[in-house]
């Protein structure tokens, strides 16, 4: 496990770039004529981004981007 500390305004910042990434990965998720094997990186990186987030945004803040299974599911 690895550990570090961010000030008031670096915690901000990553929140910041965590939720646009995810935001852009939501979007891209949604243009149909990708790939399974691009859908499934989507996927998997959508996840370790939220896990990230979860650990710097509170509660509220999660309820939007958490991924929902149905959105996630590979046509």
């Amino acid at each position: 496990m690895l550990g570090f500390l961010v000030n008031g305004a670096e915690q901000k910042e990553l929140e910041y770039l965590l939720k646009r990434e995810m935001d852009e990965l939501l979007y891209d998720f949604n243009y149909h004529d990708l790939d399974s094997h691009v859908q499934q990186a989507i996927k998997e990186r959508y996840r370790l981004l939220f896990n990230i987030y979860k650990r710097f945004a509170g509660q509220k803040d999660c309820l939007k981007y958490i991924p929902h299974k149905n959105l996630f599911d590979v046509k």
